[in-house]
Formats: structure tokens, sequence, C-alpha cells
């Protein structure tokens, strides 16, 4: 076996590091992927709303002002625990191809794609850029349900701040330069994405503050519309009507599959969570197509094999973290997909209101700015989701029309005596372990909220794949080293070689929440 470090970048400084404040409270606390959004969360909590009405709000805005990692466009699931309950909910709005989808029209070539999942090449990327990969869009249907049943506040005034974000405009700063150039190509094929994201035909750059010059900000009017509409009339503005006409149309006239009764038909699942008693504590997911199930196996194999020892994870704790994770790999990509048709752009947030309601919330676009068509009347930008399918035809992923996909996201809530804790996390494939290692940190370690968030992270996001964070000790390195073939890897903001993880955990009556470390945007904030 064998330690590759080519990945380590030899320019970067192997002495920095980073260090957030957990956010700690006796009443509320929110963590999202961006400051503004938690913000908007967090007003909710302050105003009396609970944590589902904040994490509505949190939702809706956190697509506005991260729009290539999600927004209303797109689909995901939630957990929702409420004060005093030993039951978790899961409201799953994942993605479901168009009816009318053609598979044949997404014919393999050969080779590899270079988007998240490395499937097949596809001729003409089909199945990951432009309308062609638009999946039926489920989040506003999805958060509607959950405040449904669990929220306390007008549902306009939830939505509303998202609509005010729109109008005012996300403020270009390094990080949206960073995220914009990274897609600068896709997003200067279509007309909507050239003309929001590259207003002067080049991706936008922040001037200095000594240039005197104001800041640059991307106004998406038509999609403050939108959002005002949804606030008016609810889940059924989005599916129904004006938004839903031109989301068909649209997608329609530049070749997609998405049509005006895909839309009305969206229906959230709305269920018990699925669970595991794993140590002291029980692991509650979302069922179905997404990394809960697998989690859960990775999770049955270690509490049956492996026992913690000291305070950290040694070489051994991290080579029957691989022992776990690569066998629900490998079943998870040969076995796992909707064989009944009939029926890693990602952001999360956690919330914990100050009586104990707590949410898991996560929400994506799929590939970074989805499929990078953005339908300009109505300002949406829509997901890829028929890149969760495998291309390959036969297989229990494989397309088909309304077939629904087997998606990535992990929302988690672990319930423990007196301990309840929601994780979660961005990142495509690497979210599930990355959501084990966290769990694993809290529940067989007994880390704060704060060290395991902290902790060096170990993902394995494939039946044969070992990353290690560099900031493991080297002789824990070697010791795994001795056992499999170890990528180390920087757990830096960008390129994303670890999840951007998220953690809010109420044990007592205190509640405190982190963001990820390394991810510039990312906040956690407490009333």
């Amino acid at each position: 076996m064998a330690i590759d470090n080519a990945s380590l970048s030899p320019n970067l400084s192997r002495r920095m590091a980073a260090a957030k404040p957990v956010a700690a409270s006796d009443g509320g606390v929110i963590v999202t992927q961006n400051r503004k959004a938690s913000e908007v969360g967090l007003d909710v909590l302050r105003r009396g709303g609970n944590a589902v009405d904040a994490a509505v709000a949190a939702s809706f805005a956190v697509g506005v002002v991260e729009p290539w990692m999600s927004g209303i466009g797109g689909v995901g699931a939630m957990l929702v625990r409420p004060a005093g309950s030993q039951e978790v909910t899961a409201v799953n709005f994942g993605p479901r191809a168009p009816r009318r989808l053609e598979p044949s029209h997404f014919p393999v070539v050969g080779g590899a794609d270079e988007d998240l999942f490395g499937w097949p090449k596809v001729e003409g990327n089909r199945n990951i850029v432009g309308a062609s990969a638009v999946a039926v869009p489920a989040v506003p249907a999805g958060i509607w349900a959950a405040h449904r049943r669990f929220g306390t506040r007008p549902w306009h005034e939830l939505v509303g701040p998202a609509a005010e974000l729109a109008e005012e405009g996300l403020q270009v700063d390094w990080w949206t330069l960073i995220e914009i150039s990274s897609t600068f190509a896709d997003l200067a094929r279509d007309p909507g994405c050239r003309a929001l994201f590259l207003p002067a035909g080049a991706p936008p750059v922040p001037p200095a503050v000594a240039s005197g010059l104001p800041p640059v900000r991307l106004r998406n009017e038509a999609l403050a519309r939108t959002l005002r509409q949804i606030a008016d009339e609810g889940a059924k503005g989005f599916y129904e009507g004006r938004i839903a006409r031109a989301l068909a149309s649209s997608v329609a006239a530049a070749g997609g599959y998405l049509a005006e009764d895909d839309l009305a038909s969206v229906e959230p699942l709305v269920t018990p969570a699925a669970t595991l008693d794993y140590r002291s504590h029980r692991v509650n997911v979302v069922p179905l197509l997404n990394g809960g199930p697998t989690l859960l196996e990775a999770m049955t194999t270690l509490a049956g094999n492996w026992r913690a020892k000291g305070a950290r994870p040694d070489g051994a704790a991290l080579a029957a973290y691989v022992d776990a994770l690569q066998p629900a790999w490998r079943r998870r990509l040969t076995e796992l997909g909707d064989v009944s048709p009939t029926e890693t752009s990602t952001t999360h947030l956690a919330v914990i209101d100050r009586q104990g309601n707590t949410v898991s919330l996560t929400q994506t676009l799929l590939s970074i700015f989805g499929s990078r068509f953005l339908e300009p009347e109505t300002g949406i930008l829509l997901n890829n989701g028929i890149n969760w399918f495998d291309p390959r035809p036969g297989r229990p992923n494989s397309m088909a029309p309304g077939k629904r996909g087997l998606a990535n996201y992990t929302p988690t809530i672990l319930t423990g005596p007196d301990d309840v804790v929601a994780l979660g996390g961005s990142g495509g494939r690497k979210i599930m372990p990355a959501v084990f290692n966290l769990a694993s940190f809290i529940v067989d370690y007994g880390m704060s909220t704060e060290e395991a968030m902290s902790a060096p992270r170990l993902n394995v996001s494939g039946p044969e794949e070992v990353v290690l964070d560099r900031a493991f000790p080297e002789d824990v390195v070697a010791e795994l080293a001795a056992r499999h073939e170890v990528t180390l890897a920087d757990r830096t903001c960008y390129p994303l070689n670890f999840t951007v993880g998220a953690i809010a955990r109420r044990q007592g009556r205190r509640n405190e929440a982190v963001a990820e470390l390394w991810h510039p945007t990312a906040e956690a904030l407490g009333e």
C-alpha cells in the first residue's frame, strides 16, 4: 500500500489554521452556508418563530445569496424533530425525471465525464449541462409541506426577505468571483446565466475599497417577482400558472423535457425517519433514495466490528471506518435506485430553537450552478438532476421517464440522553462519509461540537477511494497506508476535497452551532 500526496499543492502554506467560534445560546441557533441567510433565519427566531419557520426563511434566502449551490429550482430533504418528542419526521422532496424524458437522447460516447460522479460521458454532456439535464424542481413544495405541518409564522413573512435580497442583489466578493469563474464557459453559453452572472461578459470582480468604486451587485429582479408571487400564493404559485408555464415553455424551447404536468404533480413524501440505534444515540435519516440508508448501513457495520479507544481516531479507527464505508458504497452503486419509475452544488442548514425544535435541511441544484440554465422570465436557475442517473441502461439507477434519482445529500439528526445533534453538509458523494465521521466523533469519542468540526476527516466516496485529511498525524497516516492506498488532501474551501459540514446541538437547555471552518461564507449564529 502507499500514500499519494500528489494532490497537495506545493504552493500552499502547511502552517495555516482556520477557526470559527461556536455560537452558543439559551435561545435559538442556526448555521447555514451564508452569513446573510443565517441572519435571516436568526431574525425569525428572535421574532418568535420556531426552528421550521427559521429554516423556511433561510432556505429561500440561501438560494438567493448562494445561487451556485441551491434555490427554488432544486430539490432536497428535511428532518424535523419537535421539541420533547422522540419521533423525527422526514420531508423528502428529491429529484424526479420528467415524464417525457427520452433516455435514447443521452447516448454514451465513451470516456468519463468531468463532473461529480465520473459517469461514462454522454454525447454533448446533455445529462449535465443545459435544459435537457433539468429534473423536476421540488424545493418550494417540500418547504411548503414542512411549513404547513410544523410552521407557526405566516408564510409570506418568511419568503419575503428572500425577495428583498434578490432585488437588492448579491454583492460580489472574492468567493463569488471564484464560483462564477470556475463555471465561466458554461455560464457564458446560456443567455439567462450570462445576463445575471457575467454582466460585462466576464466574471465580475469586486473593487478594492481604495478604488472608491461602489460594490458590484448581481440583481435578479425577475427572481424577486417570482419569490413575491410564491410568498403571496404559497407553493401553488410556483407549480401552477405563470411560473409553471414559463419554466415548461423555456425548457422545452431549449431542448429539455420538463412540462407543466410534471410541475403540477410534485408531491413531497412525508414519513417517519429511518433510524438506527448506534451506541448511546439513535441515528435518524431520510428514508429511500438519498445518502441516509447508506449511512445507516455503514454505521451498522461499524457498530458490529469496532469500539473506540483513546480520545481521538487512530489508524485502527480509520481502518474500521474504511471497512464500514467501502462495502456500503459498493452496494449503493450497484444495487440502489428507483426500480419503480411509475411514481454536489448543495447547501445544508440546521436550526434549533429555544424550545428544542430541531431541523436538519439539505437542498441542492446538484452540480455547481445546476444545469447552468436560467429561465429569464422567472429568474430561476434550474437543477441538473438528470446527472444523478446512471446513463448506462439496465441498471437500478439508470434514467427513465418519471423515475426518482439516487441523491447524495444526508441530513441527519442524532438523539441521545439529553442530547440532540443536527448534522449535514454539501459536497456530493463526500456528504455521507462526512456525516459518518462527525457522528462517530460525537458518539464514539464524546467530542464537543467544536472538536468534532475541527477534527481531521477521512473521505471514502466510493468502493476503492480513501482520501485522508493532511492534518492527521504522520503515524496515523502511516498505519492506515499499511492497509489501503491513501490519498492525502488539503481541507480547503476550493477545491472542495471534504464536505462543507454544519452542526447544531442541544444539550439540556443549551443550544450551540458551528459552521465549516474553511468555508468563507458559512456562519453559525445564536440569539
